[in-house]
């Protein structure tokens, strides 16, 4: 049956996606988005949109609000101001869903929120499934903030699932997120490890992320936090390897962890020091990842070499 969805971030690398398949399914779907003609254009006039939230009328009806919204993390360094930056392109666009929802007629089943691993903070090689604690870090507050911000939709009625996303890796139809960007290096023979290369590289393919999506818009037993992270995460080293196997190149170059922290700050570690998270909650609900491990994704992108 078509549903009536309101989508934030929808213009992104997921969002885009998503809103694509769901339109497909015959969905009617309507955007916040700050330029929301672009927005229209970007769909070729098949979604509303609009860019302030006084202007969605209360008695608009949804069944499912998708919150994707927020500034890419990596970028320009972590100054004062872009952290207010990427705190409020999450947590301040959150507040007004929230004061929206809190006045609409009739309110949505469900509210699913981005979120990211960065709420661990960078653990190295601890497996970390959702009972693990947040950190004192900035990407770690960010998400519990954002989390925190998501969650005040339960006591307004709406089943809240917030999903915990890794690297987000593409198919070679459709490229974009983290690993154009990782594999670039390789075809110059610029490829390599990044410190040790001990560092986890969790990471979950686009597919998967729409199709958890869809998944905990549909089952009502899905509540609360999700990690969404492929079962099999490899070490940078690994990761290296595997490209430049892929690919034909060497792997010889290393790039000192002191160099990554010199120019990226703060947000060197998110390079340096890993993360090893673990879908424990998927898992257990029974979903099967399309794209469980490295090689599949790998395969996907690159092709078969």
């Amino acid at each position: 049956m078509p549903q009536r969805l309101l989508i934030t971030g929808g213009t992104g690398f997921i969002g885009s996606a998503l809103v694509k398949q769901r339109l497909a399914a015959g969905d009617q779907i309507t955007l916040y988005s700050r330029q929301p003609q672009a927005a229209i254009a970007q769909f070729q006039g098949q979604v509303r949109s609009f860019s302030d939230w006084q202007t969605l009328n209360p008695s608009c009806v949804f069944d499912a609000v998708i919150n994707l919204a927020g500034s890419p993390v990596v970028g320009p360094r972590w100054s004062a101001a872009r952290k207010q930056q990427l705190l409020d392109s999450r947590v301040g666009t959150t507040a007004h869903l929230i004061a929206w929802l809190a006045q609409a007629q009739t309110r949505p089943a469900v509210l699913i929120n981005g979120s990211a691993i960065g709420y661990y903070g960078c653990r190295g090689d601890e497996a970390l499934d959702e009972t693990a604690p947040p950190q004192a870090e900035f990407m770690s507050e960010l998400c519990q903030q954002w989390e925190a911000a998501a969650d005040k939709a339960t006591a307004l009625g709406l089943r809240v699932v917030c999903l915990r996303l890794g690297l987000v890796f593409c198919s070679q139809q459709d490229p974009g997120g983290a690993l154009p960007k990782l594999v670039l290096p390789y075809y110059w023979g610029l490829g390599g490890k990044m410190g040790q290369g001990e560092q986890v590289m969790s990471w979950v393919h686009r597919d998967d992320v729409l199709a958890v999506i869809s998944l905990a818009m549909a089952d009502a037993s899905f509540s609360g936090a999700y990690n969404l992270t492929a079962p099999q995460a490899p070490t940078q080293a690994q990761f290296a390897n595997a490209v430049g196997q892929a690919l034909h190149r060497p792997t010889w170059l290393t790039t000192p962890a002191w160099l990554i922290n010199a120019l990226a700050g703060e947000m060197g570690a998110l390079f340096t020091r890993g993360q090893r998270v673990i879908p424990q909650r998927l898992l257990e609900a029974g979903y099967c990842f399309k794209y469980p491990d490295l090689k599949s994704a790998l395969d996907v992108y690159l092709g078969e070499k």
